[in-house]
């Protein structure tokens, strides 16, 4: 790849990361009105080990030692098991998909945090303005939102994604970053397959309705999500500090947000609109230095 192909990958990455991550609240509506959470993943995560398993007998990468497949198994669970699980359960709690990308948009302010002591990252007072101005616009998307009852078990779901997307991309950097990702991540969605599998047996029903909708929203959350974002997600992690990586996340509230509007019809106040905003021009403000 020559230098001026570099350069477009570059910037064209984080677009289409933002854009495909928030397909992914999108689908997730679709598919837990035919299925149970953590079943409905199970099922996904099934999926995509057999995408991965070709994958990687056709590239035959080099694998991991038994060391670096235990790391990947726990960077695994952490990125796709608590965060994808947070967010199914989230959504089946009645979290809008419009608003259920909001707690896990904090997770920039987690990450400059964490870097600092876990990965030596130094965080400019330039990056921590663009940080405080972002949380400064989810606190408005979230004003006057209800937080009890069954709206309060998704807030709380919502609030195990964001931890866990945390501290999964900071895992992920620091442990896995020189495996293969052909490898790494067949063996990371092993591993999240089983983690669901028990988790639906231990708490499930098991209900899945095969609808057309159910059907073609799982296989655009296999292979577009957890191929393809996961992909570039982990692509943008070698290639960028773990805040600028975690700053994109921030795009994500506001574009499932449209999305969700133009689907469902999800609606947002003035206040939301606002703190979208501000979101936006924390992005660059926390990208600027980078």
């Amino acid at each position: 790849m020559n230098h001026n192909q570099e350069n477009l990958t570059a910037r064209a990455a984080p677009i289409l990361f933002v854009l495909l991550w928030s397909t992914g609240f999108i689908g997730t509506k679709y598919v837990v009105n035919n299925a149970d959470p953590l079943t409905y993943l199970a099922i996904r995560m099934a999926i995509v080990v057999g995408l991965m398993a070709i994958i990687a007998g056709i590239a035959r990468p080099k694998w991991p030692d038994r060391i670096g497949i235990a790391h990947s198994a726990v960077a695994g669970i952490l990125v796709h098991g608590f965060y994808l699980g947070g967010t199914a359960i989230a959504i089946a709690h009645s979290i809008p998909a419009g608003l259920s990308a909001l707690i896990p948009g904090l997770q920039p302010i987690l990450t400059s945090t964490i870097a600092n002591r876990w990965l030596g990252k130094k965080v400019t007072p330039v990056q921590w303005a663009g940080l405080v101005l972002g949380l400064g616009g989810v606190v408005l998307i979230l004003h006057n939102r209800p937080m009890t009852g069954e709206a309060g078990l998704g807030w709380l779901a919502s609030v195990v994604s964001l931890i866990s997307i945390t501290l999964g991309t900071l895992y992920q950097r620091r442990y896995c970053n020189n495996i293969d990702w052909r490898a790494g991540n067949l063996v990371q969605y092993v591993a999240v397959t089983i983690f669901f599998a028990i988790g639906a047996f231990l708490f499930e029903d098991r209900v899945v309705h095969w609808t057309q909708e159910f059907v073609l929203a799982l296989a655009w959350l296999a292979v577009a999500l957890s191929i393809g974002s996961i992909g570039l997600l982990y692509w943008l992690i070698r290639h960028a500090a773990a805040t600028s990586v975690a700053s994109l996340f921030y795009l994500v509230p506001a574009v499932t947000a449209l999305m969700a509007y133009l689907l469902f019809g999800e609606r947002l106040d003035a206040l939301a609109i606002a703190g979208m905003a501000m979101c936006a021009a924390a992005v660059f403000v926390v990208n600027r230095r980078f």
